[in-house]
């Protein structure tokens, strides 16, 4: 059987499933819409450690112990990891999970990352190359500002196209067999830089990628919008989401009540001073290992396109003046084998 569907699309041979997930969310995001999915909460935004970064790394180690307990296995059973965050060298995740004894594969694909990684275990589980394999990301609010705005305690102001870095994260772990849900499909995407600069407007710079993917994947699958019970975009926020939609109507495909954004389902934009919405790794990773996964496990959902996109900058490239390239990965989510 051929696993490649047109240019972009991978369909699997035997689709993955999805043994266990979970999710872990900051003080903030606990008081969001969602509070009610995450597996924990936690309101010390230092999870117990004496910096932010490596608060971020116990996040990690906390929500892959949290998604193994789940599954009731070790990490003695877990073939390989593939895991990522927004800081520099990956450090959230390699200190976090330094101490696992995992088989470890290190990705960055900015706000991308969850599907990045979810679609290379998948790889992997589908190809044989793994019996069980995991995927997780995270990010967190204090480190990402640190990294690639200003130090907190300068409290500059931020425009509306602005959106707020989600502290959490979501882990998937994936087994040949099981019971489901199932990764029946991913589009892995490209490149796609239309030249926008403004880092306080992230939605603006992944949109482009997002439309990009999406259409190529109706366009391999000849599916279409209103065969999901929900299309999730990962980091667009309320800005970003608008564009979209304009930009997917000028291809004749039209996003209608079925499609959110996980930077719109994680905060309450009218009660919450986030801006324009929800970013970070963490977003669209603790929105899929919560809300997304628990309807689909119970049965409300039954088809499900999840999209992370992410902004591939860094500080030094924003400095020179760099415009921001962005890439978005697609996942196609079912509960049928």
């Amino acid at each position: 059987m051929a696993k490649r569907v047109g240019r972009y699309t991978i369909r699997f041979e035997k689709a993955p499933a999805i043994k266990s997930y979970a999710s872990i969310a900051g003080k903030k995001e606990g008081e969001g819409p969602l509070a009610k999915e995450f597996d924990e909460i936690n309101t010390d935004s230092t999870f117990g450690e004496k910096t932010w970064e490596k608060a971020e790394s116990r996040l990690q180690n906390n929500v892959l112990n949290k998604a193994l307990q789940k599954a009731n296995i070790t990490p003695a059973s877990v073939d390989i990891v593939f895991a990522g965050d927004l800081l520099n060298q990956c450090i959230g995740t390699s200190y976090g999970l330094r101490e696992s004894g995992i088989p470890f594969a290190g990705l960055y694909g900015a706000c991308s990352t969850m599907a990045e990684s979810l679609s290379m275990a998948a790889v992997f589980v589908d190809g044989g190359y793994a019996n069980i394999a995991a995927a997780l990301t995270s990010s967190h609010f204090c480190t990402a500002e640190r990294q690639y705005r200003c130090p907190l305690e300068y409290g500059g102001q931020r425009p509306q196209s602005a959106q707020w870095t989600v502290t959490g994260a979501g882990a998937v772990i994936l087994d040949l067999n099981g019971n489901g849900p199932f990764i029946r499909e991913i589009t892995l995407g490209r490149i796609v830089d239309l030249g926008i600069k403004d880092v306080n407007n992230m939605g603006a710079a992944m949109a482009p990628a997002a439309a990009d993917t999406i259409s190529n994947y109706f366009s391999d699958t000849g599916a279409k919008p209103g065969d999901f019970d929900l299309i999730a975009t990962g980091d667009l926020a309320f800005v970003g989401s608008e564009l979209l939609k304009d930009l997917l109507k000028e291809q004749g495909i039209e996003l209608k009540a079925n499609y959110s954004d996980c930077g719109l389902m994680i905060f309450d934009r009218e009660k919450q001073d986030v801006h324009s919405g929800g970013s970070g790794c963490g977003c669209s990773a603790s929105v899929l290992c919560s809300y997304i996964l628990n309807n689909l496990c119970s049965g409300n959902f039954k088809e499900v396109l999840f999209i992370s996109t992410g902004a591939l900058m860094s500080p030094i490239s924003i400095q020179q003046g760099q415009s921001i390239p962005a890439v978005a990965h697609l996942i196609h989510i079912s509960n049928r084998p």
